[in-house]
């Protein structure tokens, strides 16, 4: 008896032990590794569905285009999964394996000649019509290990962020400096991978072949697997499936309106909540009322139908409260990824008309994105341990500032960047135009690393607005859609990238065509960035009066009592 006493008194002990920083490194592990792989082939796939696969420039950008943004929107359905079907660290794990498969499927169609339409890498460009078409069986291979990788990385992405704010407790005041810093720290990771991807990798499939590339990022996709499953052990899984958060929030607005004609209580105590323990569980997020959006309540109204689609619990009402409150700030922020695809674009673009030469190398296309990389690998570590601190003695706040300032300083900094690219491509045409060079296709005498000034402000702008839309939707959700909330968050990404695309086509129609000409030299494209950052004020006015207009969730934890049922309830507003 008195050892099974021992044993009990050691679990808590025990499980203390569990989660926090050093669970989080293998997190780190895999989101590197994983986003080494990902980013090195969006920055470079044209390139091998040109050299490789015989594909038409047009052809060629509207596939990565494609690829680019079906993976952060299926970042949606990996969150649904996660959340209901699977814990957070089975989902990564089962969506690493997908993308694996397609890395795999990829490197064989690289090696294998069988497999490509012939001849194909070898072709000059001024002979590329006379290279075979690929058939359609090889074009199927292509998109089947293509969109298996989109489906992977979703899933990665959507569970991942989840999964490492998990080992750290938001309710306890001791660990929420930890939350804020761990999402600093995640995004530190994607940009060390970020940057091997787009330097190493890179160089490797222009250098030794795209099968050799594929074949790394195939490696870094396995040892991300391994390192995500050494670190099982340390994991504090509190995210067991749920009810699809989907169906929760639909029963939701099926109930208002089955409701629509009873009157709303004054007393919020009459509304139906849920304050019972299930056997097992730890902790029992309960969301108190709030007065926007009123008709939902309706459904916590309690009448003689107990039915789910007819009464819902007070929890469950502001669980969609929520969501509804925070669609608005990923719609404010899907400007900016506008304006960061156009970098991803035109700003390579232009690096092909100027000096390249870094001490004697010359670097490639793909790798211009290295700059705003290495800026914020500078730049978290300094915001995490020098600029959080001093805040958070100003303000009191554990994350030194709220989620919604640093959005909101991510896109004034989105601002600048436009308007900053636009002089910079004003003074890249002077110097075309005073070295008589508009009609050359020789490099300009003016340095690539002029447009590390307007990368570099973007690049600190991704920094702010990135962590703080994650960081702001896994804190703001309700526990039983974190993963679905943090996918959200990217796809204001994907939603940047389909956008980019009509906003160039309206552009140029409206001003007669700005970037028409087929020549930056010619074009006006020092226009079309001063007209981003201007929309981007726009953009950042809206920002505001949805930044003014929420209001933080208000939180009651309960936590299990002794045998005899007691309950302590704790009271946050995050």
């Amino acid at each position: 008896m008195g050892i099974c006493q021992d044993f009990k008194s050691l679990q808590p002990r025990q499980e203390k032990r569990l989660g926090g920083n050093r669970a989080a490194l293998f997190v780190y592990a895999m989101e590197g590794l994983e986003n080494m792989a990902f980013i090195a082939n969006a920055v470079s796939l044209v390139t091998y569905f040109y050299g490789y696969m015989n594909f038409s420039l047009t052809k060629s950008a509207t596939a990565l285009t494609n690829f680019m943004g079906t993976a952060f929107i299926l970042t949606l359905l990996g969150g649904f999964i996660s959340d209901t079907y699977l814990s957070r660290f089975k989902a990564c794990v089962l969506f690493g394996c997908i993308e694996l498969v397609g890395y795999v499927m990829l490197m064989i169609q690289a090696h294998m000649p069988q497999l490509r339409p012939f001849p194909s890498k070898d072709v000059a460009p001024d002979q590329k019509d006379q290279s075979e078409a690929p058939t359609k069986s090889q074009v199927a291979y292509l998109y089947v290990g293509l969109y298996l990788i989109a489906l992977g990385t979703s899933g990665v992405k959507a569970a991942l962020p989840a999964l490492g704010a998990d080992q750290f407790d938001a309710n306890d005041p001791k660990e929420a400096s930890k939350l804020s810093s761990f999402f600093n720290w995640f995004l530190f990771s994607l940009t060390i991978g970020a940057i091997f991807g787009v330097t190493f990798v890179v160089w490797i499939s222009t250098n030794q072949g795209w099968d050799w590339a594929l074949g790394i990022c195939t490696v870094c996709v396995i040892l991300a697997i391994l390192f995500l499953c050494m670190g099982n052990s340390l994991y504090r899984n509190n995210n067991a499936p749920k009810r699809s958060p989907l169906l929760r929030i639909l029963q939701v607005f099926v109930a208002s309106i089955r409701n629509r004609k009873l009157p709303i209580p004054g007393n919020a105590e009459e509304l139906h909540e849920v304050h019972d323990k299930e056997a097992g569980d730890q902790h029992q997020e309960i969301l108190e009322r709030t007065d926007q959006f009123r008709f939902l309540d309706r459904a916590a109204i309690v009448s003689s139908n107990q039915e789910p689609w007819s009464l819902c619990t007070v929890t469950q009402v502001e669980e969609t409260k929520i969501l509804i409150r925070m669609l608005p700030f990923i719609l404010s922020t899907v400007f900016m990824n506008t304006c960061l695809a156009q970098l991803q674009t035109f700003t390579i673009q232009q690096s092909t008309t100027m000096d390249t030469n870094l001490l004697g190398f010359k670097i490639p296309g793909p790798s211009i994105p290295v700059i705003p990389l290495a800026v914020m690998s500078i730049l978290i570590p300094l915001y995490d341990r020098v600029f959080v601190p001093f805040a958070r003695k100003i303000t009191g706040i554990p994350t030194g500032i709220r989620h919604l300032q640093r959005i909101g300083i991510g896109l004034v900094l989105s601002a600048i960047s436009m308007a900053v690219a636009g002089v910079v491509e004003t003074k890249r045409k002077s110097v075309a135009i005073q070295q008589g060079m508009v009609d050359s296709n020789e490099a300009l005498p003016m340095s690539v690393f002029w447009l590390g000034i307007q990368y570099g402000i973007f690049g600190a702008a991704d920094m702010f607005t990135l962590v703080g839309l994650l960081e702001f939707f896994y804190a703001e959700s309700s526990a039983g859609m974190k993963s679905l909330s943090t996918a959200i968050s990217w796809c204001s990404i994907a939603f940047g990238y389909f956008l980019s695309s009509v906003v160039v086509e309206v552009v140029n129609k409206a001003s007669g065509g700005w970037l028409a000409s087929n020549n930056l030299n010619r074009d006006k494209l020092n226009y079309f960035y001063w007209l981003l950052s201007v929309l981007s004020v726009v953009n950042f006015g809206i920002y505001l009066i949805c930044a003014s207009w929420y209001k933080y969730k208000k939180v009651e934890v309960v936590k299990q009592g002794d045998s005899k049922g007691k309950v302590e309830v704790v009271k946050t507003q995050l």
